[in-house]
């Protein structure tokens, strides 16, 4: 059963789940999903939107080029299982299969084709508005030094995408 929410009733859960790694859902050629650390709930042309920030070299970053849509899981309380943060923070959905790895359980989207996750109900329906890759030369210089360094990551930057929150839910046990 699925509990339909103003998403905005639960900005203050989703920011501070954030810091401690929410879930990003794809569902292009496969289900994947993968830990973000950066977003924001929002408005824009006055449609509700949540922005995520995804790398250029992710296996995520296609999946969502290719469909044009994400969910977004989190916790209604607490934060993200150890072992699930470990397997979706640290291994590529190109490699392994992360639902079966982390003993994740699909819920079926109402409006779009790309689950939820029981085990994250907190969760969030979007389709892509806009999409924009990061201009190194706009990022403050200190910023760029922390985040991004000289070697590989510093031309490994991010494209954000602004999705419309065309569906929001908290997942309930049947």
């Amino acid at each position: 059963m699925k509990e339909k929410i103003n998403a905005f009733d639960y900005a203050e859960q989703l920011n501070k789940a954030l810091p401690q790694g929410i879930l990003l859902n794809t569902n292009g050629d496969k289900f994947n999903t993968m830990v973000i650390g950066w977003g924001h709930l929002g408005t824009l042309w006055n449609l509700p939107t949540y922005t995520v920030y995804v790398r250029q070299s992710r296996y995520t970053k296609p999946q969502l080029d290719k469909t044009g849509e994400f969910t977004i899981s989190a916790p209604v309380s607490g934060r993200l299982d150890r072992e699930v943060f470990s397997i979706c923070g640290t291994q590529s959905g190109r490699d392994i299969d992360k639902e079966k790895a982390a003993n994740l359980t699909l819920v079926d989207a109402d409006e779009i084709h790309t689950p939820g996750i029981r085990e994250y109900p907190l969760t969030l329906e979007c389709r892509v508005l806009y999409q924009q890759d990061q201009d190194p030369d706009r990022i403050p210089e200190a910023i760029r030094k922390r985040f991004y360094g000289n070697g590989k990551d510093a031309e490994d930057l991010h494209t954000a995408y602004v999705g419309e929150i065309v569906s929001a839910y908290i997942i309930r046990e049947d």
